[in-house]
């Protein structure tokens, strides 16, 4: 089994940044990809980015240049930036582990925390 627990800054002003984090525990040797998932109210969860153990790096089309994603395998803590805010980015973001590579099924979620952008 693997935990995992995320954290991070829940109310933003649109324009600004932060860093979500997750923190990994358990069989960690046995996953491959992580990623994160958001929700927003009404609307399906979608994966916004994802890093395998290769370093290989997926991101949203529609994301790409305001996310970064990055995996301390150190710390077992993935992290997501997310710059230029937009209220359109409030969700409850996920993190999620796979064995598999990013684009599976995914295998152990966290609680998901809740961002929420101010105009």
């Amino acid at each position: 089994q693997v935990q995992l627990v995320e954290s991070g800054r829940g109310l933003v002003q649109a324009g600004g940044s932060l860093r979500l984090s997750c923190a990994a525990s358990g069989l960690i040797g046995s996953i491959n990809a992580m990623g994160w998932y958001r929700q927003a109210p009404g609307k399906e969860r979608e994966l916004v980015a994802a890093i395998n153990s290769g370093g290989n790096i997926y991101y949203a089309d529609s994301e790409k240049g305001r996310f970064l994603i990055s995996r301390d395998n150190a710390k077992n803590t993935l992290y997501l930036q997310i710059f230029s805010l937009k209220p359109e980015d409030t969700a409850m973001y996920y993190c999620a582990a796979a064995h598999g590579d990013y684009y599976t099924e995914y295998d152990y979620w966290g609680q998901g925390t809740q961002v929420t952008v101010s105009s």
